[in-house]
C-alpha cells in the first residue's frame, strides 16, 4: 500500500523522524524556558568526544556504553561551563561557547586518531543519514523494523514518562528555581538530570539527524511553541504537532527536491519557527503591529469624543469643525480614519453647516472618559502631592485604560467634585 508515492520504508524513516523529533522536543521546551537553549547546543556538539572514548574503550558502537559516554561528558560540559560562569567569573554565553567549542574539537580530533575506519566520520555525526535508517532491521515481537526505530522509541517513552513523574518539579525550576528551593525542591539536581536526557536523546538521535541538525529539533519545536501559547501543557502539545509536522513536511520536501532528509526535517522546522514569529495571535510581529495599530485608534477615537465633550461641556450647542479638531489630534491618517469611524458608528454626528457634535451613545463614552481623566488629576494631587500643572499630562495617557471598577475607587479616595483645575468631575 502506497500513498504520495511512498514505499513502506518511506514510512519508517518518517516513522523514525517523528520518534526523533518528539524525543528532542519535550526537553527542549524546558531549555527554552530557562534560556538555556546555547546549553542544549553545547551538549549536542561536546558529547562526542565522549562517544569516541566509549567506542576506544571498549571497541562497540553498541548504544549502552555510547549513551553513558555521551551522558557524562554532557553533564561535563554543564558542570565546566557552570564552574566557568561562577567561579571564573566569565559570562555565560561565553563559558558554554569556550566548552563546547573546545569539547567539539577534542572529539573531532579523536575521531581522526582513533576511529577513521569505522562509520564513527565527522560526516555522519554531523549531518546523520536518517534515509538509511530501514537498512539496518531487527525483530521486534514479531515486528520486522528499524534498529534505529526501535531504540528511539523507548528514548521517546522514556522523556514522556519522565515528563509525567516529574512536571511539576520541571515546572518549577523552569520558571523559579529560588520558589523551588524554598519548597524543598533540589534545583541543582532537577538541572542536571534534565541535562542527562538531553545528552542521553542527542546521542540517541546521532544515528538519525546528527550533531548539527539535532539541535534544531532540541530548540526549534520549543521555541515556536513558545510563540504560540504561555501555558506549558499547551506549549509541549504544541512543540510535539511542530516536531510530528517538520518530520513529516521535511521527509515529503526531501523526496521531491532530492536533497538531504535531515537537512529538510530542519529547515522545515525553521520555517514553523519564522511563521510563528510573525503570524502568532499574541507574540507574533505582525500580530504586535495589528494590536499596536488597533490600539493607537482606539486612542485617537477616545481624544476625539473627549474633545468634542470638553467643546460642548461650556455649553456651546453648534458643533466643533472638522479643521480644529484634526489641529488639535495632528493632520495624520488615524485623526480622519477615527473621525470615519465615529461617524459610521453613531458616536459623532455631522452637521450640515459643517463640524461634528456627540450623539447620545457618544457623550456617555466620552463623559466616562473625562470622569477618567480628571479623577486621575486629582488623585495624582492629592495623594502623590503633584501641583495641578504637572497632573494634565499623565492623566491624558492613564485615561484610555481606567474602567468603570477603578474609576470608583478613584471616586471615593478623592472625594470631592471638582479637579484641581476647578473644573467639575462628570458623575456616575
Amino acid at each position: 500500500m502506497t500513498f504520495l508515492g511512498l514505499r513502506p520504508d518511506d514510512y519508517w524513516t518518517i516513522a523514525t523522524a517523528i520518534l526523533c523529533s518528539v524525543a528532542c522536543a519535550l526537553p527542549g521546551c524546558f531549555l527554552v524556558l530557562r534560556r538555556m537553549s546555547l546549553l542544549g547546543d553545547a551538549i549536542s556538539h561536546a558529547i562526542l568526544p565522549g562517544l569516541v572514548l566509549a567506542f576506544v574503550l571498549t571497541g562497540s558502537r553498541a548504544v549502552g556504553p555510547m549513551l553513558i559516554g555521551a551522558t557524562l561528558v554532557g553533564l561535563l560540559t554543564a558542570l565546566l561551563s557552570s564552574v566557568l560562569n561562577r567561579w571564573g567569573r566569565v559570562p555565560e554565553d561565553a563559558a558554554m561557547g569556550v566548552v563546547f567549542t573546545s569539547l567539539f574539537a577534542v572529539g573531532v580530533l579523536l575521531i581522526a586518531r582513533y576511529a577513521s575506519q569505522v562509520d564513527l566520520d565527522p560526516g555522519c555525526v554531523l549531518y546523520g543519514l536518517i534515509e538509511f535508517t530501514p537498512l539496518d532491521r531487527i525483530v521486534v515481537l514479531g515486528i520486522d523494523m528499524p534498529r534505529a526505530t526501535f531504540f528511539l522509541s523507548i528514548v521517546t517513552g522514556v522523556n514522556i514518562l519522565l515528563l509525567l513523574l516529574f512536571y511539576k518539579e520541571l515546572k518549577i525550576v523552569a520558571f523559579d528555581a529560588y520558589l523551588a528551593t524554598t519548597l524543598g525542591i533540589n534545583a541543582t539536581l532537577v538541572h542536571y538530570c534534565l541535562m542527562a536526557v538531553v545528552a542521553g536523546t542527542t546521542v540517541s538521535a546521532f544515528e538519525s539527524v546528527g550533531s548539527i541538525l539535532v539541535v534544531t529539533m532540541l530548540i526549534a519545536p520549543g521555541a515556536t511553541a513558545h510563540l504560540l501559547t504561555d501555558r506549558l501543557g499547551r506549549m509541549l502539545i504544541w512543540a510535539v504537532v511542530v516536531a510530528t509536522a517538520s518530520s513529516i513536511v521535511g521527509y515529503l520536501l526531501a523526496l521531491h527536491w532530492n536533497t538531504s532528509v535531515a537537512g529538510m526535517m530542519s529547515t522545515v522546522a525553521g520555517g514553523f519557527f519564522a511563521l510563528a514569529a510573525l503570524f502568532a495571535p499574541r507574540h507574533g510581529y505582525l500580530s504586535k503591529v495589528l494590536n499596536q495599530a488597533v490600539l493607537s485608534l482606539r486612542i485617537v477615537r477616545e481624544d476625539v469624543i473627549a474633545i468634542l465633550y470638553r467643546w460642548h461641556e461650556g455649553g456651546r450647542a453648534e458643533g466643533l469643525d472638522r479643521e480644529s479638531i484634526l489641529s488639535a489630534l495632528g493632520r495624520g491618517t488615524l485623526p480622519r480614519i477615527a473621525l470615519w469611524r465615529l461617524s459610521r458608528e453613531g458616536k459623532i454626528v455631522a452637521h450640515p453647516a459643517g463640524g461634528f457634535s456627540l450623539s447620545t451613545s457618544g457623550a456617555e463614552q466620552a463623559r466616562g472618559l473625562v470622569r477618567s481623566h480628571r479623577l486621575w488629576e486629582s488623585y495624582l494631587n492629592k495623594r502623590l502631592g503633584l501641583p495641578a500643572d504637572h497632573v494634565h499630562a499623565p492623566a491624558e495617557r492613564v485615561e484610555h485604560f481606567v474602567g468603570a471598577n477603578l474609576r470608583d475607587r478613584l471616586a471615593e479616595e478623592v472625594g470631592k467634585q471638582a479637579d484641581p483645575h476647578g473644573r467639575a468631575i462628570p458623575e456616575k
